[in-house]
């Protein structure tokens, strides 16, 4: 049976502010999952928040236990390549890719966090 939008949660982080990341972004990202607030989750890391997740150790320690619970992690292509950082987010496990997808997850209804 198809997950409905109206169940899927995508989670938009783009600040390169390390505290924001553990005290709202990647908390309410496991959080969501760990409680079953969503029944689909994503997280997209967007921007100068990459940078922050391949130049930080901890960050990377609470995203691998993230997509240890099974949600999703992707990454903006187009920023990454700007960083010159896609093979170090693919290190990590995230899928690196052009993020024009974001367009279908909003047509398609999906509830959408940013941060």
């Amino acid at each position: 049976m198809e997950i409905p939008a109206s169940e899927k949660l995508v989670v938009l982080w783009t600040s390169g502010d390390k505290e924001v990341a553990e005290k709202m972004v990647l908390m309410y990202t496991m959080n969501s999952k760990r409680f079953e607030w969503w029944k689909d989750i994503t997280l997209v890391v967007w921007g100068p928040s990459q940078k922050v997740l391949v130049e930080n150790k901890d960050i990377q320690d609470y995203v691998k236990k993230i997509q240890e619970q099974g949600t999703a992690v992707k990454a903006c292509k187009g920023c990454s390549d700007m960083y010159n950082i896609s093979g170090q987010l693919e290190d990590q496990g995230v899928e690196v890719k052009y993020m024009g997808e974001l367009t279908d997850y909003i047509k398609e209804g999906r509830h959408i966090l940013t941060l």
